[in-house]
């Protein structure tokens, strides 16, 4: 079963110290490169000043249960051209209050379709 959990506008930028953040609506995240770990969200509070606006658009989170075909696990997309969709899974979700950090894997998976315009 797949369960759409939110949709919004999502921004990334990158700071003078060449830290990526990304903004889902009003949250804000790090997103951080952890050597022999991979990439991680971590949960931010603090305002960022953005030195370079690196890509926006439209995001999607998936709530993916006993699919064959995706798996099992919420799905970040994030739309990175005119109907091309950029896939992450998230094993342990998004960071909150009681995980402030969270791996990021980018998949070739994607749920969103592309729009026929």
């Amino acid at each position: 079963m797949l369960t759409l959990l939110r949709k919004g506008d999502y921004r990334l930028i990158e700071t003078k110290g060449q830290v990526k953040i990304l903004y889902l609506d009003d949250d804000v995240y790090a997103w951080v490169h952890a050597q022999d770990i991979g990439e991680l969200l971590i949960a931010s509070h603090v305002p960022h000043r953005a030195d370079y606006h690196l890509a926006s658009g439209r995001y999607r989170l998936y709530e993916a249960e006993s699919e064959a075909r995706f798996a099992s696990q919420q799905h970040l997309e994030l739309l990175v051209g005119k109907r091309h969709w950029q896939g992450y899974l998230l094993p342990a979700g998004l960071p909150d209050g009681s995980q402030l950090r969270v791996r990021l894997i980018p998949t070739l998976e994607c749920i969103t379709l592309p729009q026929v315009v």
